[in-house]
């Protein structure tokens, strides 16, 4: 997975990010292919901000995805 175009760790990156700083996420828009999209996505360490997601499917399964500031 990247982050602002950065490479991460997954496990250590959703643990940080998501899990223990209570992240949450509201989606306002998807691409026709059901693979990226743009949310207001915040957490307890940064508070909000609009992020987009694009995910990379391989064998019926999410493989990679990537998130950054809109």
């Amino acid at each position: 997975m990247s982050d602002d175009g950065s490479d991460r760790d997954v496990t250590d990156w959703t643990e940080r990010e998501i899990f223990s700083s209570g992240g949450h996420m509201d989606v306002e828009c998807q691409t026709h292919d059901g693979l990226g999209l743009v949310a207001d996505y915040r957490n307890d360490t940064w508070g909000e901000m609009r992020t987009a997601w694009r995910f990379t499917v391989d064998g019926g399964k999410v493989s990679r995805f990537e998130t950054g500031q809109v």
